[in-house]
């Protein structure tokens, strides 16, 4: 196959011919719970791993494919989850870098405060929210046996049910003869959650209009008229 979805360190199809299934685990590890793994292309990743367990080009059985991308998905968010336990609050005030940006860490705030412990199922499927989700689980406290619970559904349903996706369209013709086509659709809906909240933030933003300072105090009620007063005198 020859994919070509950007830049080589996003097309799947390269990192996986350039590093194999070991890359693809660590890819996997990376994205469910380190910070630097937000951009990697996860769903497309699996997705492409089923499509050449399929044809052929990756020789190991698929039941030990599935297998292993469900552990490393489980131990990642794990380890997003201990570290934001023992990160906690710190990480909101830490400036941002190319790397890492606030509006991520507030973004998996808000859905993990909407959607409460399910949040770390729902979230495998939505790009970036994925990788910021599990540590934000940590910094809130989140019980651990609800976590793990919650951890082990999400990591199967995700790791386990897009690879085994991949493998089934890859027996379909049409798949064969369009997986560039197939790569790019899948891209895109990947995108289309993040696309919408970040609509949904720009015109909430627009509507509230500027803050003010963090660092300035907000005077007690009642304080600014009366020393305006004595000064009037």
């Amino acid at each position: 196959m020859n994919i070509a979805l950007g830049p080589s360190w996003l097309d799947p199809d390269h990192l996986i011919n350039s590093f194999g299934l070991w890359g693809v685990l660590l890819i996997v590890f990376a994205e469910s719970g380190l910070l630097i793994g937000f951009f990697l292309p996860g769903d497309s990743l699996l997705f492409t791993t089923g499509l050449l367990v399929a044809g052929g080009t990756l020789k190991t059985p698929l039941w030990l494919v599935t297998l292993l991308v469900v552990v490393a998905a489980i131990v990642g968010d794990q380890v997003g989850f201990l570290f934001g336990r023992k990160v906690g609050p710190s990480l909101f005030r830490r400036p941002d870098s190319r790397l890492f940006k606030q509006e991520n860490i507030e973004k998996a705030h808000a859905f993990f405060e909407k959607h409460g412990p399910k949040s770390i199922v729902l979230a495998r499927f939505v790009p970036i929210v994925r990788t910021f989700t599990p540590i934000i689980a940590g910094v809130s406290r989140m019980n651990y046996r609800t976590f793990v619970t919650y951890n082990i559904i999400g990591g199967t349903l995700w790791g386990g049910g897009v690879t085994l996706l991949g493998y089934w369209l890859g027996q379909i013709a049409f798949v064969h003869e369009n997986i560039e086509l197939i790569l790019v659709a899948i891209v895109l809906v990947s995108v289309v959650p993040i696309a919408i909240e970040f609509l949904r933030a720009r015109a909430k933003s627009k509507k509230e209009g500027p803050r003010p300072p963090a660092d300035t105090p907000t005077p007690p009620v009642g304080t600014a008229g009366r020393g305006g007063r004595h000064r009037a005198r």
